[in-house]
């Protein structure tokens, strides 16, 4: 691994998620303040509600620490050593709180601090080397499984889709059209549209966590807080490109590069705070070369939701995918002889249990 779990802000929010509650507990408070007030300084509207004992004369400033007092706090945790669950939740969190539509939250701001950086990446260390967090580094695994949210019984038939990486095209390319008439090249201008980066159409499928579920489950951007999904049991074949961190991304640009400056510049520019030029990579080319394009754990938690720098000119984002995410791109990937899988949550954030034929659950996963 070239790269480091908290080079990127998906992989410091997994630290940051881990840390926070094994901090004293004035410490966690400072920790929610300095999230606060990077949160304002942002631009966001948050509301606070404070609350007042009884005979408090309500005068006290909160304590804010500084970089360097949080950082300290951090480093005297010593190496982190969750257990599987926590670790599962810190990753769904991180996840969850991805966004490309606006600047990011307080507690990635906080978390993308260099001195708080250095200070999670050594606490944080030891966490790619953990067995359950094996499947961070793996290559796309033969068994995949495509998800359908809130489905409509057994769920819709599966679709390999082989047309839809020249769909994703024909829009882009309407959408840059639009975009460079309709839209101001200012990129700090109150607007927003595609910010994903995915073959949009394509069909998508995910590898298995330890505990049988299905990572496109709990590991979703942008999402809708679903409760119920049916897991498809699929196979794919020919070649798959795989993407370990940011290196190969910027490689998949340059070499099948795709300007969408007009399209993206604004919600890209609030996510990294760049207003240069952006590629992406063009899908319809990438499928002329490899059937499949897949994200492992590791790519998604080092280069998600942060600038990759292409060249001098253009840079590019990884959004809207999941960790272990496979794109499908010429339609060599097929539902298999298998039973679909249900699972349902009690409620966004529960645990996912699977659940068997007589319509009861069984026993919880992560």
């Amino acid at each position: 691994m070239s790269s480091r779990l908290c080079d990127g802000p998906r992989g410091r929010r997994v630290v940051i998620e881990l840390v926070r509650d094994l901090l004293p507990e004035e410490m966690r408070r400072g920790l929610f303040e300095l999230a606060y007030r990077a949160d304002v300084a942002a631009g966001a509207a948050v509301t606070r509600l404070t609350f007042r004992r009884v005979g408090d004369d309500g005068g006290q400033t909160p304590s804010v620490p500084s970089p360097e007092q949080l950082a300290d706090a951090i480093r005297a945790l010593g190496p982190l050593r969750p257990d599987g669950e926590e670790l599962v939740e810190s990753v769904r969190q991180s996840v969850d709180t991805a966004r490309y539509w606006q600047a990011a939250d307080g507690d990635d701001l906080v978390a993308a601090d260099p001195v708080v950086t250095s200070a999670l990446a050594d606490v944080g260390a030891g966490l790619a080397r953990r067995p359950d967090a094996a499947w961070w580094q793996r290559d796309r695994s033969i068994e995949q499984w495509a998800v359908e949210f809130d489905p409509d019984g057994d769920g819709a038939p599966f679709d390999p889709a082989p047309g839809g990486v020249q769909r994703w095209r024909e829009r882009t390319e309407a959408g840059e059209s639009r975009a460079r008439i309709d839209r101001p090249a200012d990129p700090t201008a109150g607007w927003s549209g595609d910010w994903w980066s995915h073959p949009w159409g394509a069909p998508h499928t995910t590898g298995v966590l330890s505990s049988g579920l299905p990572a496109g489950i709990p590991y979703v951007e942008d999402g809708f807080g679903w409760t119920r999904a049916v897991a498809i049991p699929v196979r794919g074949a020919g070649r798959t490109y795989e993407i370990h961190g940011a290196a190969d991304w910027a490689h998949l640009c340059r070499t099948y590069p795709l300007d969408v400056t007009n399209s993206r510049r604004h919600d890209w520019y609030r996510v990294t705070g760049r207003g240069g030029r952006w590629l992406l990579p063009d899908w319809s080319r990438v499928a002329d070369d490899w059937d499949a394009v897949h994200l492992s754990g590791w790519g998604y938690l080092t280069a998600a939701t942060r600038e990759i720098v292409v060249d001098a000119e253009y840079s590019s984002v990884i959004g809207g995918w999941g960790p272990d995410e496979t794109y499908w791109l010429t339609g060599k990937v097929r539902e298999i002889d298998e039973p679909r899988v249900h699972w349902d949550a009690e409620e966004r954030g529960d645990p996912w249990r699977r659940v068997d034929g007589d319509g009861l659950s069984r026993r919880p996963a992560r």
